[in-house]
Parts: C-alpha cells; structure tokens; sequence
C-alpha cells in the first residue's frame, strides 16, 4: 500500500510477534488500537502494560507506542507501527475512579464501559433488560472526559450508548462494530445508535469479523464496501473508520477467556455456538494486516475518491484520537 493512504485499525488483538508487526508494516499499516485487557484487574493490566514493554523494546525497529495522536505520525515518518492501547471492559479500574487517570498516563487511550455483560458502569448487550449508564458510570464518564480517554461503546447494550452519548462531553466511540441493518448480530449497531454517534461526533470503525458480517466468512468485498458505502450515508463520511477485530493467530483458549473471563463455570459461546464454538473461518479477502490494500480497491470500485479513503482508512481516526485524548485543559493528572 501506497504511504500516501495513513491507515489506522481501531481493533486488533492478535497473538503478537514479529512475524504479525511486519506483516502490519508489509500492509501499510500506521496504528493500531491493541486491545490490552478483556477482564483483567488493575494488578494484572499492569501485567499486560510490562509484556508491551518488552515487544516495544525487542522490536523497537517496527513499532513504537502511542501515548499521543502526534506520536502516529512520528511512527509514520520512521517507517514503524503505532500501537495504542484499549481496554474492553472497565474492570482495569476495579471499583476506583482515581484508576481512571492513573491508567490514561500509562496509556490507555480507550476503555469500554462494559464487555457484553452488565458491569459496575453499564449494561451491555447480551443482557436481557437494559438499565442504562449507573451512578458509577456517570462518574466514570465524567473524570475519562477530564482526562483525554475515549469512551467505547461496542459491547455495550443500545440505552446504556445512548446514555453514554448524551452524558459525555467528548465523542464517544464504537471502535469495532457494524450496523445491524446489515447483519443483526448482537453486537452490531442500530441506525438510531450510528446517528446519535454521528451527531455526537463520534466514530464507527468497520468490523471484519465473520460473525459480525452478513453471509460470515463468505461476505464478499463488494457486500462489504457496499455496507461502508450505506453507512457513509447513513453518518456522514467523517464519521467512519476501520476497526477491523482482527483476532491473527490466537488460540481457541483466548476466545475461551474472552467469551467466559472468570465469571461463569458454564461455556458462554458468545457470538458462537456449541457446534460453531471456535474461530470462524478468516474471509478470503482479509486474513492479515497485509491485506489492507484489497479494502482500499474495494472502496474505490465502489466510487469513493481518495480524500475519502483516506478518511475512512484512518484520517477519521486520527482526528479522533488528537480531540479525544488531549486532556481538558488544566486537568491535573
């Protein structure tokens, strides 16, 4: 891929190596969000921040981390992979607000408010009745604006993001996501959803995970581009953004730990099921980081010129992540 398209992926939690970070610089890949954490405690995020130290430092020719938005383009410029980090769920903060700004200056740029169940913040959205952001929540939302961390609402259930919205003061986010419309997955967004982040200024970044796509492992890139060229529609191109979920090389007893955590004894099958309970098969367009380039010539057979490629492969996440991590002015932290 051409240097003159920046690419940014709002999504990835790969079983990382060298092998993997190559194939992102292969791609043309300038950032990416790694996810840190599913249900990991404070003690063991600190864990998870030490390992990325270490790749940082062994691999330091290919990657480098963001704790900034200008750090992307420095990794632009020296020809290596930004990583910023996310978390999907918010129990790196325990039941401790001040955790919320002790985890930004270590670099949590994003945090989820819940991961499919209901957590001390919201409600997400494989719960049966949804009681909306909680009193914790409210606070949570209040002191992550103060201090420059996205709000990501892709697990969580349709009033609590609404909520969410309306509560905070910054965009908020569906880092990786698709409409409902579609496909009517669980965790794919409603058109009521898609235009409250719009208007909130927020960003929707495109999921190639087979169960989030109509058809599964079987959607073509024309079907896909068309859903991004429906959505353009729908949100407006400065509100789009890839977000790929990109699961590379994990083995099943991460989706084990993903799905389950430490909070059930029974086998949750998540988006699964018990006789489709592994990884879904890769589509045959975008297995790896290096297949970057097959979205951006879908995109164009669809008509998009490259001022919005451009956006929709990373500029939109860009702009995000320069407004929505900078923290509030003389916010001490």
């Amino acid at each position: 891929m051409s240097k003159s398209v920046l690419t940014i992926d709002g999504l990835q939690y790969s079983n990382w190596s060298r092998a993997i970070f190559e194939q992102m610089r292969d791609g043309g890949v300038d950032a990416v969000h790694a996810t840190l954490v599913y249900h990991e405690n404070c003690r063991e995020t600190l864990l998870r921040f030490g390992e990325w130290q270490r790749r940082f430092e062994e691999h330091a020719d290919l990657i480098m981390p963001v704790f900034e938005a200008s750090d992307i383009e420095m990794a632009r410029e020296t020809n290596r992979v930004g990583i910023f980090f996310g978390a999907q769920n918010c129990s790196p903060i325990e039941d401790d607000i001040d955790l919320v700004a002790i985890m930004r200056r270590l670099g949590l740029l994003i945090m989820q408010l819940t991961y499919n169940n209901q957590s001390l913040l919201a409600c997400g959205c494989y719960e049966a009745e949804d009681s909306g952001i909680t009193r914790f929540g409210r606070q949570a939302i209040r002191e992550m604006n103060r201090v420059g961390m996205l709000i990501d609402m892709s697990h969580s259930a349709e009033r609590s993001t609404l909520d969410a919205i309306e509560l905070s003061e910054r965009p908020v986010i569906i880092s990786h996501a698709n409409p409902a419309s579609f496909h009517p997955a669980k965790r794919n967004k409603s058109d009521t959803v898609l235009r409250a982040i719009a208007e909130n200024g927020g960003i929707l970044g495109f999921s190639v995970y087979p169960f989030h796509l109509r058809n599964g492992p079987d959607c073509t890139l024309d079907e896909f581009c068309g859903m991004v060229a429906d959505t353009a529609e729908l949100m407006g191109i400065d509100h789009i953004g890839m977000g790929t979920d990109l699961c590379q090389a994990q083995p099943e007893s991460v989706l084990t730990w993903m799905r389950n955590g430490r909070w059930t004894k029974a086998m949750d099958y998540g988006e699964g099921s018990q006789s489709n309970a592994g990884w879904p098969s890769p589509l045959a367009w975008f297995s790896d980081n290096r297949h970057f380039p097959n979205i951006v010539e879908g995109l164009r057979q669809k008509g998009f010129n490259h001022e919005e490629i451009e956006k929709i492969m990373g500029r939109n996440w860009l702009r995000q992540l320069t407004e929505g991590t900078r923290p509030a002015v003389n916010a001490a932290f």
